[in-house]
């Protein structure tokens, strides 16, 4: 049974920073490209970064770029994105994703992050 998890979720201040991490399971995990998504109220989820199987690549949405950073730790099948300097635009829901092809697509709950003072 695939399991994504997600935690470190929160309330945060303008300009603070949290850590998200994705606990995963039911899969093997070192063969997927990971993924965060967000959705905010109102809006489609948009891609927020993906890291590559073996964490080599990676890449950011534009509105992001310089301020997360998404890593994998493939001994502990767990994918991390740190948030720094967050915005109150930054308000969403975050969403873990593993991409191992067309049939081998999951999503976690996901897991609320409110920036505002």
């Amino acid at each position: 049974q695939v399991q994504l998890v997600e935690s470190g979720g929160g309330l945060v201040q303008p300009g603070g920073s949290l850590r998200l991490s994705c606990a995963a399971s039911g899969f093997t995990f070192s063969n997927y490209a990971m993924s965060w998504y967000r959705q905010a109220p109102g809006k489609e989820r948009e891609l927020v970064a993906t890291i590559s199987s073996g964490g080599g690549s990676t890449r950011y949405a534009d509105s992001v770029k310089g301020r997360f950073t998404i890593s994998r730790d493939n001994a502990k099948n767990t994918v991390y994105v740190q948030l720094n300097s967050l915005k109150p635009e930054d308000t969403a829901v975050y969403y873990c994703n593993a991409d191992g092809g067309p049939k081998y697509f999951y999503w976690g709950q996901g897991t609320q992050v409110t920036v505002s003072s």
